[in-house]
């Protein structure tokens, strides 16, 4: 399957929004730039489904434009207007080409899960690669209302215990994309995150 960031041209803040082409075409996240429907016209004209890791704005802003564009189904944890499957811990969805497990991976969100196949982790804001705080294995703030550092800890870890060996392809919800051994990100950035110690200056 063929993965495109569509909102990587973006000058807006946004979260990064990924396009995957295949048996099921799944949009995973809809961001928050007002250019993503172009954008994905540019690759596809019908989208199959939208996974959704949370529903922060700079993750949903666009949604209701992506769903009046290609009437896709909407997969979520949390209620939301354009839900048509709720989602949890343990559930598969089809995300291209692929099976992805539902993981249950709350902390810097109360609704966020993660979509783990054979190959590719979508992660959503609980664990990227680099975002500015650090580079190779960071993960989401903790410091707002509704967060929690632990909380975000112990999700890394189910993340982790469920995350097949092998996966070599990671896409987070900000950051760059990985490609390599996906496992020692995640682990570097559960390293980080049990010191304890603010990721910015101001947490």
């Amino acid at each position: 399957m063929e993965i495109y960031h569509v909102t990587d041209d973006a000058e807006t803040f946004t979260c990064n929004a990924f396009l995957a082409v295949g048996d099921r075409t799944t949009l995973v996240d809809a961001g928050a730039w007002d250019g993503i429907v172009d954008e994905i016209r540019s690759h596809t004209d019908d989208v199959d489904d939208v996974v959704l890791t949370h529903q922060h704005g700079d993750h949903v802003a666009q949604l209701e434009a992506a769903v009046e564009a290609f009437d896709p189904d909407v997969y979520a944890y949390a209620d939301h207007p354009t839900r048509t499957h709720a989602i949890d811990d343990g559930d598969t969805v089809a995300i291209g080409d692929e099976e992805f497990d539902v993981v249950y991976t709350p902390g810097h969100a109360d609704d966020h899960v993660s979509f783990v196949s054979e190959t590719t982790l979508f992660s959503g804001d609980v664990v990227v690669h680099d975002d500015g705080a650090f580079d190779y294995g960071s993960f989401g703030r903790t410091d707002m209302a509704g967060q929690s550092r632990e909380r975000l800890i112990e999700s890394v870890e189910d993340l982790l215990d469920r995350m097949p060996e092998g996966v070599e392809h990671m896409y987070a919800g900000h950051g760059g994309v990985f490609h390599g051994d996906v496992r020692d990100v995640v682990e570097t950035a559960l390293e980080r995150a049990e010191k304890r110690e603010p990721k910015y200056p101001d947490e």
